[in-house]
């Protein structure tokens, strides 16, 4: 997942939970109240507000090793934190989607229904195109752009 963090002076700075170390993941974890990794990693992509500051707690660390969470804010958090996630995040979404789907035969269904937020979610929204036509569904992300 890509974290975006809007700096005071406008820049965005993009941070990416798959360049954070066990240590830091961990860390994320215990500052969460001992939450595992997986449901993190939810809770960022519902934007939930103190996921994505653990997260970026977490790379601050790495600056400020004595950096604790509790003294660490970031005011206006609506505007200025978001989570999007990735290509491969995507393709892993639609794979688990057809494996579920594949035996209802409802798959193109399922899959129109979770396309548009799967946008929403997306850093590029063209990569849930190209993770469609990777799929052999290409046509479900013309019929929906039509």
């Amino acid at each position: 997942m890509i974290l975006s963090y809007t700096q005071d002076d406008g820049t965005v700075e993009k941070l990416s939970t798959d360049d954070l170390s066990a240590r830091e993941a961990a860390a994320i974890e215990e500052a969460m109240g001992d939450m595992q990794w997986q449901r993190v990693e939810a809770l960022l992509q519902l934007q939930e507000p103190t996921a994505m500051l653990a997260a970026l707690w977490a790379f601050r660390r790495r600056d400020d090793p004595d950096l604790k969470f509790d003294d660490f804010d970031v005011p206006g958090f609506k505007r200025r934190l978001t989570v999007r996630i990735t290509r491969a995040e995507i393709e892993d979404s639609l794979n688990n989607l057809m494996m579920q789907a594949i035996s209802s035969k409802s798959e193109d269904t399922q899959i129109d229904m979770v396309t548009p937020h799967l946008r929403n979610l997306a850093a590029d929204p063209a990569d849930v195109d190209a993770a469609l036509e990777g799929l052999g569904k290409g046509h479900l992300a013309h019929r929906l752009q039509d």
